[in-house]
């Protein structure tokens, strides 16, 4: 519920003042919102050739989430409602020069957290998109906060250019973003995000969680072992030798070259990387070249014995952005033409010019690089996957170093290996079911990739529901949201598990040591909340350290539902043959011979007469590539939509039925209660799902104007200009 309360001013419109009436709405329980509404604000002409001083609608006096009474509200919930924070602001030096500019004048505007709120628009847009998160979902994520936050602003999301506009674009910032997989990023800048519109946290600590993000502070010491050059390169012979084997037909000496290959091509791309801006234009072409120079040598000098296309395409593969198929399907599908053309163009080419450089290495170290190629009878497709039990094994291997690739947090490994072993099998057990009855067709294949990507996506749900389920134990204990002895035999285990988890996870290295530092803080937290809530005890207020703040912070940003989309981005990354359109190339490239085939002539009446012929015909399943990529492709973005879908609709049931019967059977929660958690349940769908696609409204919603207040204000404003241009006149 808001009070409109009218703020007196006076406003300066090019060289003509105006009182400025402005609604600068305010909520109840003390909170301002971010800036004025639009709707109320009407321009009057005054007389008087000197414009006025400009008094703008005052700052609260401090930042919404920041301010404390003294005497604390004892009826507080978690610790961070307990806390008198410090007045930290954010620097917005930090900020790109032009990003300062529109800030400075938002600020003068509409007050700084307008500002900044845009700012913080600008960035998450960014950081989501430069972590290979769809733009899809990020538009829903920027929806949300311009709702909450009532912020008069539209974007658009390219496929590399990003465009943000504000004021009825009054200002535009443009920004070119490369993208790199980072599944870590994808679901810290998403929680971030859900902790601002929560109003768990406020700007000026989002904005500064950002940058504390974005210098590697929030991530633990493997991730950022494997995060860069030099750790970054034990990835790319571990998964070229694994796609080799798995994927491509190839035995375990192929995997011995490919990852010779693989360590080569990673080397090549660290230094070109070194080099800044200057060289990096050319990292396709001569990684394209090196694994054609190395694998030629070992195919030339290793008895001729090497399956060169398995070489090629599992080295390639960490190359190639397969996921980028799908998510241009999807875009289309959604109504972003433009976007996923582009992007499905944009790979289609950046696979050619790497199929390009590996088949001039080729080319360099071999007589005949066509025959090189093309001659690979008996060394290909030897070893029977089926038989062997070391296949899931194997594919786990890989699938680790993918999300190594994507740089997820390798304490969520398992989580990520659960849902794609379960994509996988369910796409490779329907295959081999059903490829003996369509061997003229492709409908098993698309079949067994439609099923696997919805298998996918409820095996990343659930776990997600699990996960999240499980940690409210924890981080409602971690937070002090809950006291000791207020769980039950089954929370309480779950807590210690989840506790003995986290410190040796830290032990190993593989977690945050901040983590662990914030399990300390503990016995100090809950004493002084303690102390805080014993009337007859002098403490009357609760202030930590800045680094006690910081370490605050990130747990409360952590407790966020997981970004599942962080899970599922890796698994399509798996299901997605990226190394079909490569192929489509090489048969460009190296055009696969014609079936030799020898046949008997025959009479009118089909009598053989001893006589034979060779008839030559096109090999249909090697020239028919592209048909298989467009049917896998699009299997695949259809069995994410349909598995999102009914996720959706088993999600509703569930809480339509079960969780409506819970919370009518249990007095202690009250209807408000239950709407707050509809509504984070609501807003938690929205911003996963793809079966609605945000709309550009801007005005915000509720913003329009009442019938007959258009001609008025359009009256007003007309009579302002009239005013402007008249003393103009006198003054000239």
């Amino acid at each position: 519920m808001f009070v409109e309360q009218l703020i007196e001013g006076r406003c300066q419109h090019g060289r003509v003042a105006y009182v400025c009436g402005e609604s600068w709405s305010t909520r109840t329980d003390g909170l301002p919102k971010v800036g004025p509404s639009r709707t109320h604000r009407t321009l009057y002409k005054m007389g008087g050739a000197t414009a006025p001083t400009v008094k703008y609608a005052s700052e609260p006096p401090t930042r919404p989430g920041l301010k404390q009474n003294p005497m604390y509200d004892r009826r507080a919930k978690s610790i961070r409602q307990q806390i008198t924070f410090n007045d930290h602001k954010f620097d917005i030096n930090t900020l790109p020069v032009d990003m300062r500019r529109v800030v400075g004048h938002l600020t003068r505007d509409f007050g700084e957290e307008y500002a900044l709120t845009f700012a913080f628009m600008v960035r998450t847009a960014q950081e989501l998109h430069r972590a290979w998160h769809m733009t899809l979902l990020t538009s829903k994520i920027l929806q949300q906060i311009k709702d909450k936050y009532q912020v008069r602003t539209t974007w658009e999301l390219g496929v590399t250019k990003l465009k943000f506009r504000v004021e009825d674009g009054a200002y535009e910032l443009h920004r070119k973003v490369p993208y790199d997989y980072d599944s870590e990023f994808q679901d810290m800048y998403a929680k971030i995000a859900i902790a601002f519109v929560d109003g768990h946290i406020d700007i000026h600590q989002a904005l500064e969680f950002q940058s504390e993000t974005r210098r590697g502070e929030h991530t633990a010491v493997s991730g950022l072992f494997l995060r860069d050059f030099p750790g970054r390169l034990i990835l790319y012979p571990l998964e070229a030798a694994t796609c080799a084997v798995i994927f491509f037909g190839g035995d375990w000496k192929d995997a011995g070259v490919a990852a010779a290959t693989g360590l080569t091509t990673g080397i090549v791309e660290w230094a070109l990387v070194s080099l800044q801006n200057n060289a990096k234009i050319l990292i396709d072409v001569l990684v394209g070249i090196a694994t054609g120079i190395v694998g030629g040598l070992f195919y030339r000098y290793g008895g001729e014995t090497t399956c060169l296309p398995a070489v090629f395409l599992g080295t390639l593969y960490w190359f190639f952005y397969g996921t980028a198929f799908v998510i241009g399907i999807l875009e289309i599908v959604a109504g972003e033409l433009e976007t996923g053309v582009i992007r499905f163009m944009a790979v289609a080419v950046k696979t050619f010019v790497l199929t390009m450089g590996s088949s001039w290495g080729l080319q360099m170290v071999t007589d005949n690089a066509v025959d090189a190629f093309l001659d690979q009878a008996g060394n290909c497709n030897n070893i029977d996957l089926d038989s062997k039990w070391w296949r899931i094994p194997l594919y786990l291997l890989c699938s680790a170093c993918t999300l190594g690739q994507y740089r997820l947090p390798i304490i969520y490994y398992w989580r990520g290996l659960a849902v794609q072993l379960v994509g996988y099998e369910v796409q490779y057990q329907i295959f081999e079911h059903l490829s003996a009855r369509h061997d003229r067709d492709m409908l098993d294949t698309a079949t067994a990739n439609g099923l696997g990507a919805v298998a996918a996506v409820f095996a990343a749900c659930l776990l997600s529901w699990v996960v999240d389920t499980l940690s409210f134990y924890y981080n409602a204990r971690a937070l002090l949201r809950a006291k000791e002895g207020e769980y039950s035999r089954f929370g309480e285990f779950v807590y210690y598990c989840t506790e003995k988890w986290v410190r040796l996870t830290t032990c190993l290295g593989l977690g945050r040591r901040d983590d662990q530092a914030f399990l300390d803080m503990q016995p100090k937290l809950r004493q002084m909340s303690i102390e805080l809530q014993d009337p007859t005890h002098s403490r009357s207020e609760i202030r930590l350290t800045s680094e006690e703040e910081r370490l605050l912070e990130q747990a409360v940003v952590s407790a966020e539902p997981l970004n599942v989309w962080s899970l599922l981005m890796p698994t399509v990354y798996q299901l997605v043959p990226g190394s079909l359109i490569a192929r489509l190339w090489f048969n460009s490239i190296f055009p696969p011979p014609y079936l030799e085939a020898v046949r008997p002539v025959t009479d009118v009446d089909g009598t053989e007469t001893g006589f034979t012929y060779v008839s030559f015909t096109p090999d249909q399943a090697k020239e028919s590539v592209f048909s298989a990529l467009m049917v896998i492709a699009t299997s695949l973005a259809l069995g994410l939509l349909v598995g999102m879908g009914l996720q959706s609709v088993v999600a509703s049931v569930y809480r339509n039925t079960f969780v409506a019967l819970y919370e009518k059977s249990n007095p202690a929660i009250s209807d408000s209660t239950k709407d707050i958690r509809a509504d984070l349940r609501q807003k938690r769908d929205e911003r996963q799902g793809l079966m609605n696609t945000p709309e550009d409204d801007d005005p915000v919603p509720g913003d329009e104007l009442p019938p007959g207040e258009y001609k008025k204000q359009t009256v007003e404003v007309l009579e302002a200009e009239e005013g402007e241009d008249k003393m103009s006149v006198a003054s000239a």
